[in-house]
């Protein structure tokens, strides 16, 4: 019996989950974007690709960038 593929999310909204694939991902996608919909303004986050050797690959929210100075 083979160990499925575990795919973590560290930080933003989805940390801590953890999704199990039943076996590796030929071409695992570079970024995940999640995208958070309420009453309010839309929210997106995104995740990039990191490994993990010990049991898959995790996807780490992005640092946000700064806002470029307003001059005026």
């Amino acid at each position: 019996m083979s160990q499925p593929y575990v795919v973590r999310y560290v930080g933003g909204p989805l940390d801590g989950r953890v999704d199990s694939l039943p076996s590796t991902p030929d071409d695992p996608k570079q970024t995940v974007t999640y995208v958070h919909l309420h009453g309010g303004p839309k929210i997106v986050h995104i995740y990039e690709l990191s490994y993990a050797v010990e049991y898959g690959c995790e996807y780490r929210l992005r640092a946000e960038e700064a806002e470029p100075d307003v001059i005026g």
